[in-house]
């Protein structure tokens, strides 16, 4: 059984007793012992046996301890944070972050990965994880979503992760600069530039059995990059967003899209540039992809996406595209879950078309 020792410092705007139940309910969902501290200062900061994950909320006055293997938790948004080799950091997710910031610590314990750069921006990197010593692995490259936003990142697809390799799949978990920070330009350059990347490592896999899964935005980033000739031989959409026009038109997520793409969708038709920019990055304008598909949907999830699920799955057919339409029971983490049956039976699926 592996220990958490959550770190708060002092100066954190939350309610104690909501930060420790927070944290024991992940320490019981996880199988860990675990434990939050509350420090007055880094001169009061613990020292930590081998052994211990540790996740830092450092709040105003406290900085992470640098050089060591942490987590670094802000619930409010810390772009601007340098958070220093060898830590991650979690940020503006407000209290829920630290219940992220639990499992990415237990993860990256249980599952070691090899980080691997493919530029040299802090956020151009993928993770390889390797189902043991073995040639010729399929893989699965993930993207991850959250709206195109820079608080949500890699970590939430590391359950799919552990979960993959379990199954005898090589897993290639890839981050990205997001466009709030960065641009669309550079979005769409560093998912392409993340997958071109699998010809490059050094590791044991089987690149004519490569498959792409993104979730929600990630979805529509996987599937545009396919569109734009990513060789793969499979390309997966779990609730993904995946009409672009319809998504903006209707204030998906607070205007999610028109945020991401620099503009409204009713432009569309006025700007040629914008036109040009929802076009090329609508999966649904896309078609068709020339590539099978698997589009996966829960039952139980936002209304916009089971339609553009549903509609996407339908013309991407009528265009010739070989596509499973699978929706289950199942809300939108539901599709990222292990454990869920919406996830099993997409993770079947898809060990399937590989091996």
């Amino acid at each position: 059984m592996r220990e958490v020792l959550v770190v708060v410092g002092p100066g954190v705007a939350a309610d104690a007793a909501l930060l420790g139940e927070v944290a024991e309910r992940e320490f019981a969902a996880l199988g860990v012992r675990g434990a939050v501290r509350h420090v007055r200062d880094a001169a009061d900061l613990p020292t930590v046996a081998d052994g211990v994950s540790l996740v830092v909320i450092p709040g105003p006055q406290l900085r992470a301890p640098l050089g060591r293997p942490v987590v670094r938790v802000d619930v409010e948004r810390a772009d601007r944070v340098e958070p220093g080799p060898g830590v991650a950091h979690i940020h503006g997710r407000g209290i829920a972050g630290v219940a992220w910031g639990i499992r990415h610590a237990v993860h990256r314990t249980r599952h070691p990965a090899r980080r691997v750069p493919y530029g040299p921006e802090r956020d151009q990197w993928g993770e390889l994880y390797l189902p043991g010593d073995v040639a010729g692995v399929p893989v699965v490259a993930l993207v991850h979503g959250g709206y195109w936003r820079s608080i949500w990142a890699a970590d939430l697809m590391d359950a799919l992760c552990a979960d993959l390799a379990g199954r005898g799949l090589a897993v290639w978990n890839l981050e990205y600069r997001r466009p709030d920070l960065h641009g669309w330009a550079a979005t769409t350059a560093d998912v392409a530039a993340g997958l071109e990347a699998l010809a490059g490592l050094d590791a044991p896999l089987d690149l004519g059995r490569v498959a792409v899964a993104g979730h929600s935005a990630g979805a529509q980033l996987a599937l545009r990059a396919v569109a734009d000739g990513a060789p793969v031989a499979l390309a997966v959409s779990l609730a993904g967003v995946l009409d672009l026009v319809e998504a903006d038109r209707r204030w998906l997520s607070a205007g999610a899209v028109s945020a991401a793409l620099g503009g409204p969708a009713a432009e569309r038709d006025r700007r040629v540039g914008r036109r040009d920019q929802y076009g090329a990055a609508s999966p649904l304008l896309r078609l068709p992809l020339g590539v099978r598909q698997l589009v996966v949907q829960g039952a139980a999830d936002d209304l916009d996406l089971v339609d553009f699920g549903r509609r996407y799955a339908r013309a991407a057919v009528q265009a010739g595209d070989e596509v499973t339409y699978l929706e289950m029971a199942g809300d939108h983490f539901d599709v990222i879950t292990p454990g869920t049956p919406i996830w099993q039976a997409t993770a079947e699926a898809v060990t399937a078309a590989l091996t």
